[in-house]
């Protein structure tokens, strides 16, 4: 089929604080993405996510937005973000800007209005409920950030709803007056020329009229993929808070205003979902919105080629109408570096090879992808003390859950600079841990085996196969349980096998269960071997090779 530019490209996400401070003052801002665009465009990506820079009181870091069509002077001004849009757009990168549709700041207009009283004329834009008889909030939800998703004002003597932070109202979508105002939020910055949006958490956008209790999580329940029992708020099944049906029901509306201008996209964050890939298929169509991603590979647990077997045929739906985006690093989660560490440390442990794993498995997956910043570089998470932490998801749940500091330090640039090249200030806003400097961009850039340079060739060996750029078709094989196998290609394109061991055991695959594979391949890593009748691949190797037409 013919596919937007979208369908297949690669996005690379900027959290502007940590990428490059311009200025000194220890936090990253526009013009430091400015200079640092002849390296995003050196790494083959499509197009940029650029998370808030909007005007905030910054108490969570940009996603409390007091003024949506702004920039807070932290990172700049408007003519900078302009001078950004045309200068990616001169390296053909397309820009995707964060927007935070859900809520706003408590300081924002609207909510300085909404609470003064019960009959102004924005009262009824954010989410307000009487107390139960006994005075407590009307019904159990709880925040994602910990306590109850509820807080009281004493003016208008109601609770006002908050998902997050209690400085974090809801916006009340049910509120014809705010969807307005909220897509006239993105026609500026359409009208200025982005090339998309990626909405923060979308399945939280709307909420049960009827403000019914959540059902407690049965205790043999895991928590969703992305969640842990440790937060208090996966100790209820989210049904009635989040994910509801007139949600997907209102996106046709967001989609009708791209339509007006041709080539631009839209990605949905579906988080905290029971059931990630289900929500992302309701979020995703010709009439809602163009591609999601979702948690389905931010689990706790080890990824393993069973799970990600069935995760790759539970898609077969999203992937068929071409807005499946995989994402397994953001600047929410534990670095992808990091993330099963303690699972997998053994002696036999080889972290290049996994990380290459990693990096290749997201090249080859059918549909777009994302890349956070460092996870080029194959940035650990960072431990910081208590007294380092900024993070108020963090600090509140200390030390039972690893907050999101540890994803968020500044990205090393230099080696041997002061904070690693990052800033010339004093001070930074987190440190720039001392192990990273190992990672640093001027060390990698040297050594044509890192995984820089690594993720380099691979996005552009991805944009010169017809297999993956020309079809998102993709057949799973049946392998051993331990390797990941799939096709990727059609009738019209010489197919490409990928073949992935996630253990650190050598594993062999029988051929005579595999499409016919030809021994040149287009991309081999970490010394695959063919015998008589079997293929031998090493501990976290990788093969891909091109192959015959697979047959279901």
């Amino acid at each position: 089929m013919q596919q937007s530019w979208w369908q297949n490209a690669v996005i690379y996400q900027i959290y502007p604080r940590s990428f490059y401070d311009s200025s000194g003052d220890g936090v990253g801002d526009l013009k430091g993405i400015v200079q640092r665009l002849d390296y995003i465009a050196s790494l083959n990506v499509d197009a940029i996510w650029v998370s808030p820079f909007y005007p905030s009181p910054m108490q969570d870091f940009g996603y409390d937005v007091s003024d949506y069509c702004g920039v807070d002077p932290m990172f700049g001004s408007l003519e900078d973000f302009k001078e950004l849009l045309n200068k990616a757009h001169q390296r053909g990168l397309k820009v995707l800007l964060d927007q935070v549709w859900c809520h706003s700041s408590e300081q924002h207009p609207w909510f300085l209005e909404s609470k003064q009283d019960r009959h102004n004329s924005k009262a009824d834009w954010y989410v307000w409920s009487d107390p139960k008889p006994n005075g407590d909030p009307p019904n159990n939800w709880l925040a994602t950030f910990g306590g109850q998703a509820w807080s009281w004002h004493p003016a208008r003597e109601q609770y006002y709803l908050h998902h997050f932070l209690s400085c974090q109202p809801a916006l009340n979508w049910h509120n014809p007056k705010v969807q307005e105002a909220m897509l006239e939020v993105g026609r500026f910055w359409l009208e200025l020329g982005v090339d998309g949006f990626r909405f923060d958490v979308i399945n939280f956008l709307m909420h049960d009229r009827q403000l019914r209790d959540n059902p407690i999580r049965p205790a043999d329940q895991p928590a969703p993929a992305g969640g842990s029992l440790a937060i208090p708020f996966f100790r209820y099944i989210n049904r009635y808070n989040i994910g509801q049906d007139i949600t997907y029901a209102t996106l046709p509306r967001i989609r009708q205003l791209l339509e007006e201008f041709p080539h631009t996209t839209s990605l949905a964050e579906i988080s905290s979902a029971e059931e990630p890939l289900a929500e992302s298929l309701k979020a995703v169509g010709p009439d809602c919105l163009h591609m999601a991603y979702n948690s389905a590979l931010m689990t706790e647990k080890l990824l393993t080629a069973e799970q990600l077997r069935d995760t790759l045929r539970r898609a077969q739906p999203l992937i068929a109408r071409g807005g499946l985006c995989w994402t397994a690093g953001t600047h929410d989660f534990p670095r992808l570096a990091s993330r099963w560490h303690q699972q997998l440390m053994s002696d036999r442990f080889d972290q290049e090879a996994f990380n290459l794993m990693l990096a290749v498995l997201m090249v080859g997956l059918p549909g777009s992808t994302c890349i956070y910043q460092g996870d080029e570089l194959g940035l650990p998470e960072a431990q910081l003390a208590f007294d380092q932490l900024r993070d108020p998801f963090g600090i509140r749940n200390y030390p039972q859950v690893a907050g999101r500091d540890g994803c968020r330090t500044p990205l090393p640039w230099h080696r041997g600079q002061p904070h690693h090249g990052f800033s010339d200030g004093p001070t930074t806003w987190l440190p720039a841990p001392q192990d990273h400097e190992v990672f640093a961009v001027s060390e990698q850039e040297r050594q044509p085996s890192s995984l820089l340079n690594q993720y380099r060739r691979l996005l552009q060996w991805r944009r010169e196969q017809p297999a993956l750029n020309k079809s998102l078709a993709v057949h799973t094989l049946e392998t051993q349980p331990e390797i990941l196998g799939f096709t990727r290609g059609s009738d019209t394109t010489q197919p490409l096998t990928f073949l992935f061991n996630f253990t650190d055991q050598i594993q062999h695959q029988p051929l005579d269960t595999l499409p016919e594979l030809y021994f040149e391949p287009a991309w081999l890593h970490g010394g695959a071997r063919q015998f008589t009748d079997t293929l031998e691949l090493p501990p976290h190797g990788v093969l891909v090779t091109e192959s015959g037409i697979p047959h279901d």
